[in-house]
């Protein structure tokens, strides 16, 4: 066994001297070349891209981490791909019919192929379109949720139950991005046909100012809510339509507090909200 054991590293210690140590350094270099490469990368993105005066500071940063993102992982992938086919030569394996076989085969599938080049195609566009960046709140075509991930072929969305959406960009044909430059507090309120207007038109003005200058609120608000107009006669009730605007992604929020402290001021000021009811009237006979 131990006669075994020596001859093995006998023949494999002039292989490992000649190519093993060879090997090491290319991994090596690949690892150091992705990872300063990734660095460069950064700098050189955060440094060139071009401002834009109706992004916010949070935007030109969520645009800039995509590219990054994305230029990085491309890069890498070019990287490795490099180390691996040197690596292969290096252990005896001939590249230039694996490189004539892969042409072949891509040639054989590239019927099939012709989706990824339109994914890829797409995500360029995408990309440089600026569209939507990662952390943004997207909408593609009935698919709603937050992008946590864009390749050069597809986006990953998080929804809001959790669940997990891969769209390749091919498939994507309109995007409705919720969470650019600004968003919008739309929230329509039913209130009763005995109400004075002019009562409901001052405690809703009221109460979108008072949380506008909430502390705890106002960074997040950017114009205060205030009713825009009479929106419809409904069949049990006047709806109205209030109007604010707030920073990307907190229209939610705000729209929740705003519905709470209107619940509190109507109950408060004898505002009714009613709920639907038909009136019926008995035919004399």
């Amino acid at each position: 066994m131990l006669a075994m054991l020596l001859n093995i590293i006998r023949n494999t210690t002039p292989w490992f001297f000649n190519h093993g140590i060879k090997i090491v350094a290319i991994v090596l270099v690949a690892y150091l070349i992705r990872k300063f490469a990734g660095i460069f990368i950064e700098k050189i993105i955060r440094k060139i891209i071009i401002s834009d005066h109706f992004l916010t500071k949070e935007a030109e940063r969520k645009r800039e981490d995509t590219l990054i993102r994305i230029f990085t992982v491309s890069l890498g992938i070019f990287v490795w791909l490099l180390a691996l086919l040197m690596i292969l030569q290096e252990t005896g394996i001939a590249i230039g019919p694996l490189l004539a076989a892969a042409g072949i085969a891509g040639l054989a599938f590239g019927f099939g192929g012709q989706y990824l080049i339109r994914d890829l195609i797409a995500g360029l566009f995408i990309i440089m379109e600026n569209q939507y960046r990662i952390g943004d709140v997207v909408c593609f075509d009935g698919t709603c949720g937050l992008v946590e991930d864009i390749s050069m072929r597809m986006t990953t969305l998080r929804d809001l139950d959790g669940i997990v959406h891969h769209v390749p960009h091919g498939e994507i044909k309109k995007v409705s991005n919720l969470s650019k430059q600004f968003a919008r507090v739309n929230l329509n309120i039913g209130i009763s046909y005995s109400s004075n207007l002019e009562q409901v038109i001052s405690v809703v003005n009221k109460v979108g100012k008072e949380l506008a200058e909430d502390p705890a609120w106002k960074e997040h608000i950017l114009t205060a809510p205030q009713f825009l107009r009479i929106d419809d006669f409904g069949d049990s009730a006047i709806v109205i339509k209030i109007l604010g605007e707030t920073k990307p992604l907190k229209q939610w929020d705000v729209t929740g507090e705003l519905r709470k402290r209107l619940k509190i001021a109507f109950d408060q000021e004898g505002i009714e909200i009613p709920f639907p009811q038909h009136v019926i009237h008995q035919a004399k006979l």
